[in-house]
């Protein structure tokens, strides 16, 4: 079988872990995947299009469509898969406002597709709306990348970590309250941001490490308490949780804000804490601060439960919805 899959942005985050950490496990079951950048140029684009004609399947992820590539891409193409981690039907710096543009796209794009993967339930719900073939695969990841070798070298700090985009840093930043109090209340603790962007606290010091895919899963494993605020909005409720998973994957308790998968996958009390206002957050995250056996036991904790969302597993799972939907063809 050969796919041709069409990203708008093939170096985005969201792309490596949804589909280019798969690809050598596609290839190795018989899905042969070429990858396409969608062009700028309304020419190039129908160009690709009419050479998706060449292929039994085209995913596109996550992009929606206006209606002239939509009616050029379906035209040519013998099945089409869509595949969204975000909620793209909605704006992220104005959520609870309804945009015309980015619905109508968005429908389109679910519309067209003879089968649609989602990230989580929520975003499953939004695209049943306009297709019932809708299936939902968690984002995957290397469990064993995250797992720190040898003993860490204790030099008394204990380190907070969040990891981000310079797009998603407002999240981070709407907790700076929590983290100048915890800053004057524990003088060793430190908050490492692992980004391409970065905040300056007053209170609290601040490591300041560039994201580089070569050492993010050391800086989050040499951790020791993870952070994972969200707003609750419907932008943020359509979020799959990706940096959970590295924080659990790493062997991190995870204080966060239960909005959308965050509620599920931070089990409160157990993997780590959830929390909601400013006085939560201090509470949880002091209590973490003061016991490392209360961190040693939710980071383990955390490991377990991230084992079902391991490449593996989830790669497994892909493959067989792909079969049996072109096989089903």
């Amino acid at each position: 079988m050969n796919l041709l899959v069409i990203s708008n942005n093939p170096d985005r985050a969201s792309f490596r872990q949804r589909i280019e950490i798969h690809l050598g496990m596609l290839r190795q079951n018989g899905i042969n995947c070429d990858v396409a950048r969608l062009p700028a140029s309304s020419w190039a684009r129908r160009r690709l299009f009419v050479q998706a004609g060449d292929f039994d399947a085209v995913l596109l992820h996550k992009k929606v469509l206006n209606f002239v590539d939509a009616f050029w891409l379906r035209k040519h193409t013998k099945r089409l898969i869509y595949d969204f981690d975000d909620a793209v039907m909605y704006s992220p710096k104005t959520p609870e406002r309804d945009s015309s543009s980015r619905l109508r796209r968005f429908r389109r794009s679910v519309e067209a597709a003879d089968l649609v993967i989602a990230g989580n339930i929520y975003l499953a719900e939004q695209a049943r709306k306009y297709n019932h073939k809708v299936e939902v695969i968690p984002t995957g990841l290397d469990i064993a990348a995250y797992k720190l070798e040898g003993e860490r070298k204790p030099d008394g700090k204990v380190r907070l970590v969040w990891i981000g985009s310079k797009a998603t840093l407002r999240y981070l930043a709407q907790i700076e309250e929590v983290l100048e109090q915890i800053g004057s209340r524990f003088e060793h603790v430190v908050l490492r941001i692992v980004c391409d962007a970065f905040l300056e606290l007053r209170s609290l010091p601040v490591e300041k490490r560039r994201w580089s895919r070569e050492k993010e899963a050391f800086d989050l494993a040499s951790s020791d308490i993870a952070l994972a605020p969200l707003s609750d909005d419907r932008y943020s409720r359509g979020k799959c949780g990706f940096k959970v998973l590295q924080y659990g994957a790493a062997g991190l308790p995870v204080v966060a804000s239960p909005v959308g998968v965050n509620a599920e996958y931070v089990v409160d009390g157990l993997t780590g804490f959830h929390a909601s206002n400013v006085s939560e957050w201090v509470d949880r995250v002091g209590k973490l601060v003061g016991s490392r056996r209360l961190r040693q036991d939710m980071g383990h904790a955390a490991g377990k439960q991230m084992s079902r969302f391991d490449v593996d597993q989830i790669g497994s799972r892909l493959i067989t919805i792909l079969k049996n939907h072109l096989s089903d063809r």
